[in-house]
């Protein structure tokens, strides 16, 4: 068992539980009131956004889990290869995200996303043989 795996596994999954529902319950709370239509539907499509990475999160971690525990995937490494840039990406844009975006107080901090995506392409990259 790769214990770097099994941590980018289990990651995944407890960011694919907070993102879809904990992160959703937050975004409703953005969801404009009254009948102004094209902001209702800026908002919708922001959700749906939303919830794509929540797909993506779900994908990464059916991907992790079948490599972790199955033979079903022969190309181990390639595929371990692509999650670690795709994590790392998806980090390194959200951090561009904060630095171009208005600042506030300990907003790296706060929204500390970009480090647990690091953290599991880092886990990932760590663990491929």
């Amino acid at each position: 068992m790769n214990v770097a795996l099994l941590a980018a596994n289990a990651l995944v999954l407890l960011t694919f539980i907070a993102h879809t529902f904990w992160g959703d319950k937050e975004y409703k709370l953005l969801e404009p009131v009254g009948k102004d239509t094209d902001h209702q539907e800026k908002w919708t499509m922001g959700r749906g956004a939303f919830h794509i990475v929540s797909a993506d999160f779900l994908l990464a971690f059916i991907g992790l889990t079948l490599i972790n525990f199955t033979e079903y995937v022969e190309e181990k490494s390639f595929i371990l290869t692509l999650l670690a840039l795709y994590f790392f990406a998806y980090g390194l844009a959200f951090l561009i995200t904060l630095l171009v975006s208005k600042k506030f107080k300990n907003s790296f901090l706060r929204l500390g996303q970009w480090i647990l995506l690091f953290t599991i392409a880092g886990l990932i990259y760590w663990g491929i043989e």
